[in-house]
């Protein structure tokens, strides 16, 4: 079993604005860190910007942007967030990102070798809000082992 995540989050302003341009100046050196850390498989991208920023998303919202990867395993996915140059943007969130009255991040397990969809990933956020987290969909803070 793999992991897969969803993090999801709304701009206080356009991405292309000044407000953004500290965070918009790090997304290619910060998934340039993700995808060459241990436990990295794969990540949603665009061919043309290999970002996801500025993909169409099922929010229909163009100030929400979307990130989604896949990982070896719970550990891996922890060391990058919190223990790389990625975690001085977990902290300083407030500075891009609006709060959201849903919850943000999504986990689950998936087969090894399956591709998470953004419309499944919805529905794991959804799941999330409605019944908090369990075997189907939890947070790092709220994890639960993967039952092959």
């Amino acid at each position: 079993m793999h992991l897969a995540q969803i993090n999801i989050a709304r701009m206080l302003a356009p991405f292309e604005s000044d407000t953004m341009k500290e965070f918009r100046d790090f997304i290619d050196p910060i998934n340039q860190l993700a995808e060459g850390s241990p436990g990295f498989i794969w990540r949603l991208k665009d061919e043309e910007t290999d970002r996801s920023s500025g993909m169409d998303n099922p929010w229909d919202d163009d100030m929400m942007i979307v990130n989604m990867s896949v990982w070896q395993d719970l550990e891996t996915l922890r060391e990058f967030t919190y223990k790389t140059v990625h975690a001085y943007f977990v902290q300083k969130r407030k500075r891009w990102f609006t709060g959201l009255d849903h919850p943000h991040v999504a986990l689950w397990w998936i087969e090894e070798g399956q591709t998470p969809t953004l419309v499944t990933a919805r529905k794991k956020l959804e799941l999330l809000q409605k019944h908090g987290p369990g075997p189907e969909a939890f947070t790092l803070s709220r994890a639960f082992e993967a039952h092959p």
